[in-house]
């Protein structure tokens, strides 16, 4: 024992750190007796950033776990001693904060030619729907670097002859077999000259780090490999291949994961360096004939590494891991309840889920930055104990913005303002004299509960000043009321995540154990738990540090994989074992050069497995025993569990082969196994508790404040039975023990279990209550949320799954919106224009059971791909709510296909057309019915076909379905929770709400601009669309009025009453610049008027396609251009469709696929280059899955430099995106702005027009032509098209504008 040292483990979190340290019992305080325990634990707890009293924290606290040790002091301004020391093991924020702060590396982005921009452009969507400034996180490099080289696939596999026709030349070495198996054709080898030329000139700038990422690297390095030597030769310190990094197809993913380890990795190194100074040499080195200190980091994956192998995009995840793995060994017992982890922090809350195996993501958004490496599947909301507190729009608001842990809450004593942890203050929930005192300028002083009732009065004023202005005669809200108001509104938003991260993968909330953890989950996780109907808790005596504690029952990992191509089979089973055995031979061989001995390492073999056809692949482990290798087995359960069917009659396609290894090593000083909790629960025999510590006057829910009994954890046996309410104090930890609920002591945990409290759900009056109206705020939005992935998960094509073309909303009885998951917003304002007009049609005939499908424009319908599928939702034989789904089908039939045909003239050629169809009665979905609308119905017109799509669309049909009942499942719970009468009325005060908000900013435009706004805008045909909107001040009401606005058109950019409607919601929603829910009551105080026979009312029979994807835009540059709140935006979709029939080769294909362009510039903001604008928010397919799937070659996809308006915020670019075609194909191309540029606003510049370019292969060359707006042709193999989408208009700031129209996070 004499030999062996202390072991620490520590969580740098974003307020603070925890340092969990085991002593062995051979090292303690001269004057102290040996101590009993072989190893023993010190805990120590201190602020992650204090930069008055120390520069590291992990540092100082080792540096205190010393002190405590050996009872002698070490001196921070010495180096800290290592003699003692035999362990250091971290999880740190060190990358994250790198991320999100942008204080990485400079680094060069080296890519292939034609996609410089392409990591700017990512998928094109914007990541808040509402935000005109369009505010998303830019690249992380500051230079980059086209490489003048190509390789691309051969054969393509949306075809079963696109795969079979492959014809390799012999004798050609521009033919390769990349390491997938698939075969590559080198277009271009590198240009190592010029490359060599302009990387100088970037060294020579003083930039060291470089990332690499080619088209097509993850099965063809090689070019990479070049490019890495030269590199090595010219100076560069930190080079990062794509290939090397995550070898996985997408090159989108994989290049934002390349640049960010190529950006991050040299701050951990600058980080490590930095750390390791402050020690004595033997923190790294063998010391005075003493081994070196080992030194091992957390990874996203839940696994430990070397310190020196510890490396950027893997680090991202590294603090919130240890949580992870700390709960699952703590928590979870084999043939038991899943568990639900719940990290409770001071800027933010991550959930997480542990059902016996580690539950991996490979592809996460962090910061903005899309990251492709395997990271345990963490969910964060921003809810933590910083998370400040608003009153916003006559609702309480929690987050996102965050005291910090400098200054941290009101109560901290640095003048910050008011969070979560000042509400569970107020409350009584926190005792001052048991928080950490490390606050004021001593670091010695406790928590100001006086500054937390000041900040609380300040705010209790403001929301009692707009109760009594609503209504006369409101009672006074108490501080305590607002308090605990902002409680229920934090525990609900932390609720969300819950949900989805189990109901979203088939699993009920209830069916688990809640694993409370973090220094402030004790506080709430009875509240969470209550709400999610679980029934049991586990907070383990070390919850307040479990990140830390994690760490040390973590394993040591290391992991390696290849991208494949393979067709899972017996023909590829010798590739898959061959392929496995290198790996785990690599495995093997690294974890013995750390010293493992083969016993202690075990390696799990994976296969990331995918249908044929679609992009959701499941990480599928091997089944337990050497001989089973039964991978579909497993993959068909996981698929079927997840998505609830599966695809019988597919191929299943295998995109990589990983192997993950663990080296088991445990730092506690003891063997640790899985928890025995519940084992001991069975025989524990549980005694009540007579007398407590001492009572605080505590708030309750159900009870109001009274006196609590509160108890030391300390004091408290084994067995003892505490009933709440009650309070449980540790030195790092506050229990909030309910009403109603009971905590008994176990020796490792305290376990919670929560009781039912009856709610009067029988309430004859209902009165609004700003609490409750953020509640069901977030409530009805979480159902239409949780319709979405039920929708997403369950569906097929690539339109909804994947591009995610669709919408679900919550409707109330009289068909009006309530709620709309933030998806297309041209839906937003049509899809209660359905549910309305069929209550109209079916007008007493509706029954339990049906339900009912829609996609004509005169029945609310936007244009014919897009269905509605609407389900009723009853309550003792009345309709209390109505939910709705709406989704792009792939094809509907008509006269081109992918059904947008850009030359329609009536309706009919657009594919078919439903007013009202019954497609499910009585539990039965009628597939004859459906079949012969969309199959046989459209074929008999002129020059038509039925859908080319018949299995598509049923499948997206019966999700469609699936979603409905996801919806009315959740509708059902929220009634039987607080009673019919409550969520009908708060679904009335949340549009009262929304109204109150639409009538405010009229009013505040009636001052700013005026009572009358007009505008004009005109359509690339001529066709004008004016607006005039008048405003009442008194009332708060405004008519928006269409007059002037030209003619139906005999063309397809006529749009539906229903467009219009959508356009002004989402409209009025941008101008708000609030977080408030969508709805009908936006449209409360706007009476809208539309002439008929104009463009915007046309008659039954008018094509419309090109209406909801162009017409849409151009109102919504309209609306805006009436408010003057922004300049226009690219008022274009750029629908491109390509593909064939089926009929050619025995099996065709389609793709569609809308283009970015560039917004609109406001007087606070640069619009944003190469995003989708206003009314659409669709992806689009990465290039090398592009490519993968379609006989094409995608030449360029980059931002159009120049093409934004100029001002002093100049307009957003629009992008290039030219494609060379392999075979012929059908070419339709639906666009607008190629005549009338995107205006400029208060004198700044317009947008650039639109062009699109047909380039034919001819004997003689190339020729280019001009391909118009909007034009359909045959392409043959060589010929490609060109688009060059429309820039945003630029804003001047002048004497003109008065507006105050904001940008939020600006």
């Amino acid at each position: 024992m004499t030999n062996t040292g202390i072991r620490v483990c520590v969580d740098r979190g974003g307020t603070f750190t925890d340092v969990i340290a085991f002593i062995p019992n051979h090292i303690h305080p001269k004057d102290s007796p040996k101590p009993k325990e072989l190893f023993r634990p010190v805990i120590v707890k201190l602020l992650s950033v204090d930069p008055n009293n120390y520069s590291d924290a992990p540092r100082e606290g080792i540096r205190r776990v010393l002190e405590i040790a050996t009872g002698v002091p070490h001196p921070r301004n010495k180096p800290v001693e290592t003699k003692n020391l035999e362990l250091v093991r971290m999880g740190t924020t060190v990358a994250t904060n790198a991320l999100l702060e942008r204080k990485g590396e400079p680094t060069v982005l080296v890519i292939t030619k034609g996609f410089k921009d392409i990591l700017h452009i990512g998928n094109q969507a914007r990541p808040n729907l509402f935000d005109l400034s369009i505010q998303t996180p830019d690249v992380l490099f500051e230079h980059v670097i086209e490489s003048v080289e190509r390789v691309t696939l051969v054969g393509y596999s949306s075809t079963t002859s696109g795969m079979k026709n492959i014809n390799i030349p012999k004798n050609d070495k521009s033919f390769v077999q990349g390491i997938t198996g698939e075969w590559v054709k080198i277009l271009q080898k590198p240009d190592l000259t010029t490359l060599e030329s302009e990387l100088k000139k970037v060294r020579e700038k003083g930039v060291k780090s470089v990332a690499v990422c080619l088209m097509h690297a993850y099965t063809y390095p090689e070019h990479e490999h070049h490019i890495e030597t030269l590199c090595k030769k010219l100076g560069f310190e930190n080079i990062t291949l794509s290939s090397k990094t995550i070898p996985m197809i997408k090159l989108v993913p994989r290049g934002t994961s390349t640049t960010a380890d190529a950006y991050l990795t040299p701050c951990i190194q600058k980080y490590l360096n930095s750390f390791f100074s402050g020690f004595d040499p033997g923190m790294l080195n063998s010391y005075n004939g003493k081994p070196a200190v080992k030194v091992e980091f957390m990874q996203s994956d839940g696994g430990l590494v070397d310190a020196r192998k510890f490396n950027g995009f893997k680090a991202i995840l590294s603090g919130p891991a240890g949580g992870v793995v700390g709960y699952a060994a703590t928590s979870w017992e084999k043939g038991g309840k899943a568990v639900i982890g719940f990290d409770m922090g001071g800027t933010s809350t991550d959930v997480s889920r542990f059902g016996g195996q580690f539950e991996h993501v490979f592809e996460t958004v962090t910061a903005g930055i899309a990251i492709q490496a395997p990271q345990l599947d963490i969910s964060t909301v921003a809810a933590g104990g910083g998370s400040r507190l608003f009153f916003r729009n006559g609702m309480l608001v929690v987050g996102p913005e965050s005291a910090s842990a400098d200054p941290g809450p009101a109560c901290y004593r640095k003048g910050g303002p008011l969070a979560i942890t000042d509400a569970n203050l107020l409350l009584g929930r926190l005792d001052p004299n048991f928080f950490p005192k490390i606050f004021g300028k001593s670091e010695k002083d406790p928590l100001d509960p006086n500054a937390t009732k000041i900040a609380f009065e300040k705010i209790a004023s403001e929301i009692n000043s707009f109760l009594t202005a609503q209504k006369s005669g409101v009672k006074p809200m108490t501080i305590d009321e607002i308090a605990y108001g902002f409680i229920k509104v934090a525990n609900e938003s932390m609720c969300r995540p819950i949900r989805a991260l189990t109901q979203g993968k088939g699993y009920n909330a209830a069916d688990h154990i809640l694993a409370c953890f973090g220094g402030a989950g004790g506080q709430h996780a009875f509240a969470i738990a209550r709400s999610l109907g679980i029934n049991m808790i586990l907070i383990h005596r070390y919850s307040s540090i479990l990140s830390a504690y994690g760490q040390a029952l973590a394993d040591v990992v290391h992991e390696v994989q290849e991208p494949s191509a393979y067709i899972y089979s017996e023909n590829s089973m010798a590739t898959i074992k061959s392929t496995a055995k290198k790996l785990i031979q690599q495995t093997e061989k690294s974890f013995a050069e750390q010293g493992f001995p083969k016993n202690h390492v075990k390696c799990e073999l994976y296969l990331n497995l995918r249908y044929q056809g679609t992009d959701t692949a499941i990480m599928t482990l091997k089944p337990a025993g050497e001989s089973d290798w039964d991978f579909e087995k497993v993959f068909l359960a996981n698929y079927k569990q997840e998505f609830g069917f599966t695809l019988p009659g597919r191929d299943i396609l295998i995109d990589d082969i990983r192997v993950r290894g663990t080296g088991k090593s445990v730092a506690t000083g003891s063997d640790v196994k899985w928890t025995a909790v519940h084992k001991d629960l069975l025989s524990l025999k549980r005694t009540p508790v007579t007398k407590s510590s001492h009572e605080l006057s505590i708030y309750w829910e159900s009870v109001g404040r009274v006196n609590t009994p509160v108890y030391l954890l300390k004091d408290l046996s084994i067995g003892n039975e505490i009933h709440g309410p009650a309070l449980i104090l540790d030195n790092t930890a506050t229990i909030a023990v309910e009403p109603n609920c009971q905590a008994v002591i176990t020796k490792e945990h305290v376990v919670g279990y929560v009781g039912k409290v009856s709610k009067d759900i029988d309430e004859k009056v209902i009165k609004c209550d700003p609490i409750l109206l953020s509640v069901f705020g977030h409530r009805f939005m979480s159902i239409a949320e949780q319709m979405g992935r039920t929708l997403q998960k369950t569906s097929i094509s690539t339109n909804i799954k994947e591009r995610l073309d669709f919408s679900c909303a919550l409707f109330g009885p009289d068909g009006g919106l309530v709620a709309n998951a933030p998806h297309i917003p041209v839906h937003l304002g049509s899809m209660q224009e359905a549910v309305k007009w069929q209550m109209k049609f079916l007008s007493g005939k509706i029954k339990e059971g049906d339900v009912l499908l829609t996609n004509h424009p005169a029945a609310g319908g936007s244009h014919l791909p897009d269905i509605t599928v609407i389900t009723p939702v009853f309550e003792k034989g009345e309709i209390v709510f109505f939910v709705a789904s709406r989704g792009h089908h792939a094809d509907i039939g008509g006269i081109t296909a992918g059904s947008m045909p850009p030359n329609s003239r009536e309706l009919f050629q657009e594919g078919a057309a439903i007013k009202s169809f019954l497609l499910v009665k009585d539990g039965i979905f009628d597939e004859q019915g459906i079949k012969k609308l969309l199959l046989e119905d459209p074929a008999k017109f002129e020059g038509c076909t039925g859908t080319r799509c018949l299995k598509d669309n049923i499948s997206d049909l019966k999700a469609q379905v699936a979603a409905n009942h996801k919806g009315i499942q959740l509708v059902a719970s929220l009634i039987k929770e607080f009673g019919l009468l409550k969520v009908q009325s708060y679904m009335n005060f949340i549009q009262e709400n929304a109204h109150h908000a639409v009538s405010d900013l009229l009013k505040k435009t009636f001052h700013t601009i005026g009572p009358k706004l007009h505008a004009i805008d005109h359509m690339d045909d001529g066709s004008p669309i004016e607006l005039t909107v008048s405003i009442d001040e008194v009332k708060g009401t405004a008519v928006f009025d269409f007059e002037g606005t030209g003619r139906e058109v005999y063309a397809n950019t006529n749009a539906p009453t229903s467009v219009t409607f959508s356009a002004i919601i989402y409209c009025l929603r941008c101008l708000i610049n609030l977080d408030m829910p969508l709805n009908q009551g936006a449209l409360g105080p706007i009476q809208i008027k539309i002439p008929k026979g104009s463009m915007l009312n046309p008659s039954e029979t008018a094509a419309v396609v090109g209406g909801n994807v162009l017409t849409s835009q151009r109102l919504c540059d309209v609306i805006f251009k009436a408010f003057q709140a922004c300049a226009a935006s690219q008022g274009c979709c750029n629908n491109l469709t390509f593909g064939k029939n089926a009929k050619e080769d025995g099996d065709g294909f389609g793709y569609y696929e809308t283009i970015a362009g560039g917004s609109g510039a406001g007087p606070t903001w640069d619009g944003r280059g190469g995003v989708h604008t206003h009314m659409t928010n669709t992806r689009i397919t990465d290039p090398e899955i592009m490519e993968r799937r379609y006989p094409v070659i995608l030449r360029e996809f980059s931002l159009r430099s120049g093409s934004g308006g100029s001002g002093l915020h100049k307009g957003g670019d629009g992008v290039i995106r030219e494609i060379e075609f392999l075979e012929t194909l059908q070419l339709s191309l639906l666009s607008e702005r190629r005549v009338f540029q995107p205006y400029g606003l208060n004198g700044g510049g317009s947008g650039s027009v639109g062009m699109n370019s047909l380039i034919r292969q001819t004997p003689s060359g190339p020729l280019e032509l001009n391909f118009g707006g909007k034009n359909a042709t045959i392409v043959n193999k060589g010929d490609r098209i060109r688009l060059q989408t429309p820039g945003g208009g630029g804003w001047d700031v002048g004497d003109k504008w008065f507006g105050e129209v904001e940008s939020s996070g600006t």
